[in-house]
């Protein structure tokens, strides 16, 4: 019998090449006769491009100059819709928006160079909030928003949400908002771009998503499919922050490089990644809900806006998540949801781990905790009486057709974290010391894969091929940047051709070699395109066996001996198969409504905390996580996701704190933009509950996105439970804790999370 791969906690495939330093980073990688380049951006957050000055004092013969008139196709940045340009051309619409590209052999010419360039401008009047951009009647940039300033919106309604509200036994109110926040992924920016007209366009660089840098490419070179070539280096860390932007950086890079005829490597330091590139969307989520003298929900009325910068990049789709996982893992019969992405001043907000669901599950579990203040029902109970069950719908009207163990997970959260007994000693405790402890509960789910139809519309292709020295490749674009694809895609291919796990290995990330299998994004990874290799080996092996004589009791050298007999016969050894929604999944884009995703992991999540009312910080003591995400494929890597989630949501919920100044980052170092350290994550208790998904890789389902959304507003129903104090959003920081206990300012309302005054900041 053959030992299972899956299930089991296999070395990781790139790991003994990172520990040794083997591994090569894009700022490790070198090309004959390289130059470098760099960016001159915007200083000003909205105005007109009157001219670009060049300072005497230095000699531009030296440099390569590219602007946008240097762009042979189209100035934009293809993503959902066209709007960001490449290089701003007659007005900018944000702080450190690109303008001019330069290049030099040598790299520490190049910030005098930047320094040296002037440019003039018409300032314009500059919108920063969402407050502001609502209240604009006036479309205040080019095509690339409708009705003002709105980039999207959504409008969701189930059953008759009017009529509820009178009959209530209770009606609940509150506003939450939760601020920016920056990836800080370890390795900052970086490609390396070469173009020759016999060959076209080669970019290798650090980045999630090949096939986005390669559509970008094309329409703004206008060149073929064939003519334009990405490669994936090893990547340090991406977090959704390499979704979206390698396509602008790739695109500046391969500009220099086709005009100055030789490679040019482009790295940011962090002062600029952080400044100049995309975000989490800033939100501000309203619910007004009615429940019944038990606690049952009847009606929920949100209404959602996020900022989503100067352009639209994934505004449409963040925004869509957001909405759908609005209202909770709770079941409600009457629902309304009005939810408006707008545009602003400020740098583009894009993909981040949750992408929308952690801004919308922090106002929801944050609003759970009130009504049960309001009703008088422990937080627990008051989630239990709500939670979906098998059969129940929820606000799309997709029927839970999967099970939901909701119960059970709250059941072994409240076990582990010693729940019950902790907060009766916390109230007796806390009125006699100066640390207040307390304990918080966030009940979530997460959707598995693209939203809706968007799995549909991807296409994807997958598949295995073998090599003549008898290794077997894994055909994907899906990117390794930490989070263990290359380990997980193997073992699944492994365990389906019943093949040792160091027979196999991945082929490389490079838009020439492997299919288009979709994004590196979205919870999808193991699921979706595991499923797609699992069904790829299965089709291998029966094809081995109708053409090359494969028995079904095979050995390791019999099957290579087999795929050595179908090469002979075709050419290659190779087995590609493309996506199969699950049946009953059915989405109507136009009416919004179905089964947003095949599948959902569940959570509940319980954090314990201290405040001390003398510093006024407050500490994660305790973390206790519990959730269901299908089949665990490799039990170290599962738990990492979860422990490395936990520990980014408290930085979120607690430190991380973007200031922007007229729409500038000015926090953009690490010595100022705070983040926990180890020091400040606590022991972090990580438990499954496997109930496999049918349609899942080996029963997988998604896992990456999922435990960044729940730290945030457990840590915050923890806080008020030791305070007794309603703090509504994120991050909260000392001086907020501050303002409201000791000076007592209930009734005023809390500095802007992420537009704070100057005042403020400086606190």
């Amino acid at each position: 019998m053959r030992p299972r791969i899956v299930g089991t906690p296999q070395i990781r495939k790139e790991g003994i090449d990172k520990v040794l330093g083997r591994a090569k980073y894009v700022d490790d990688l070198e090309r004959d006769g390289m130059w470098y380049g760099a960016t001159v951006r915007s200083s000003i957050p909205r105005g007109r491009i009157r001219a670009i000055h060049y300072s005497p004092e230095v000699d531009w013969s030296e440099f390569v100059v590219v602007t946008a008139a240097d762009i042979s196709g189209k100035n934009h940045i293809q993503m959902i819709s066209a709007d960001q340009p490449c290089l701003a051309a007659d007005a900018v619409n944000h702080c450190d928006e690109p303008i001019l590209l330069l290049a030099h052999p040598d790299k520490r010419r190049l910030p005098e160079a930047v320094a040296a360039v002037r440019i003039d401008y018409e300032p314009l009047p500059a919108i920063l909030s969402i407050e502001e951009s609502e209240s604009q009647h006036e479309i205040i940039w080019g095509p690339n928003t409708k009705d003002g300033n709105l980039f999207k919106e959504f409008h969701l309604e189930k059953g008759n949400v009017d009529d509820v509200w009178a009959t209530a036994a209770y009606v609940v109110e509150g506003e939450y908002r939760t601020g920016a926040q920056e990836h800080l992924y370890i390795e900052n920016n970086g490609v390396i771009a070469e173009y020759s007209d016999a060959d076209g366009l080669t970019v290798r660089g650090s980045l999630q998503c090949p096939f986005y840098v390669h559509k970008s490419l094309m329409a703004v070179f206008d060149l073929p499919p064939e003519k334009v070539r990405v490669i994936q280096t090893e990547t340090g860390g991406a977090f959704g922050g390499k979704e979206d932007y390698p396509s602008v950086i790739a695109s500046h890079a391969a500009l220099l490089a086709r005009k100055a005829g030789r490679p040019i490597k482009m790295v940011y330091d962090r002062m600029e990644d952080l400044a100049a590139t995309t975000k989490r969307h800033p939100s501000r989520t309203r619910h007004r809900t009615a429940v019944d003298k038990d606690g049952r929900l009847l009606a929920m009325e949100i209404d959602l806006a996020t900022d989503g910068g100067a352009y639209a990049t994934l505004s449409s789709t963040v925004l869509s998540r957001a909405t759908l996982h609005s209202t909770g893992p709770y079941v409600c019969p009457n629902v309304r949801i009005n939810s408006r992405s707008w545009a602003t001043n400020t740098v583009p907000y894009g993909a981040f781990r949750g992408f929308g669901a952690p801004q919308s599950i922090f106002a929801i579990e944050r609003h759970m905790e009130q009504i049960a203040r309001a009703v008088g029902i422990d937080s627990a109970e008051i989630r239990r009486r709500n939670f979906l069950h098998d059969g129940d719908s929820t606000a799309t009207e997709q029927v839970m057709r999967e099970p939901v163990i909701l119960d059970a997970l709250l059941d072994h959260a409240l076990k582990e974290s010693d729940y019950t007994a902790k907060r009766e000693r916390f109230t007796r405790e806390n009125p006699h010391s100066a640390i207040k402890r307390g304990m918080g509960i966030a009940a979530f789910y997460h959707g598995s894969g693209f939203t809706g139809s968007g799995e549909r519309y991807l296409n994807s292709l997958a598949g295995l091929d073998v090599t003549e020295n008898n290794k077997v490749r894994v055909l994907v674009c899906n990117t390794e940047f930490g989070q263990g694809t290359n380990t997980i895609l193997t073992q699944i291919a492994a365990e389906a051709l019943a093949l040792s796990y160091d027979d196999i290995e991945m082929a490389p990330c490079d838009t020439n070699i492997v299919p288009n299998s979709g994004p590196t994004v979205a919870s999808r990874t193991s699921m979706v395109v595991g499923r797609l290799i699992e069904r790829s080996a299965h089709q291998l092996i029966s094809s081995l066996k109708e053409s090359a004589g494969l028995a079904d009791d095979y050995s390791r050298s019999e099957f290579f001996t087999a795929c050595e007999r179908l090469r002979e016969q075709q050419g290659k050894v190779e087995s590609l198969c493309r996506y199969e929604a699950p049946p009953n999944i059915y989405w109507d884009d136009q009416k919004y409504r179905g089964e947003a995703y095949p599948a959902f992991a569940w959570a509940v999540y319980v954090a314990e905390v201290a405040v001390d009312t003398v510093t006024y910080s407050a500490e994660v003591t305790n973390f206790y996580t519990v959730q269901e995400v299908g089949r665990v494929l490799n039990p170290t890597l599962a738990a990492g996701q979860i422990e490395g989630g936990v520990a980014q949501g408290i930085g979120y919920a607690l430190y991380e704190k973007v200031l922007l100044k007229n729409g500038h980052m000015f926090n953009n170092q690490m010595t100022n933009y705070i983040m926990p350290t180890a020091a400040d994550v606590p022991p972090i208790a990580v438990f499954f509950k496997e109930i496999p998904f049918a349609h899942g890789a080996y029963g997988a389902k998604g896992i990456g996105e999922l435990p960044h959304d729940g730290p945030a507003p457990a840590i915050l129903n923890a806080i008020q439970d030791a305070t007794g104090e309603n703090f509504p959003f994120i991050p909260l920081l000392p001086e907020d804790i501050f303002l409201r206990m000791a000076i007592r300012t209930p009734d005023v309302p809390a500095p802007d999370p992420f537009t704070p005054n100057e005042e403020h900041a400086a606190v």
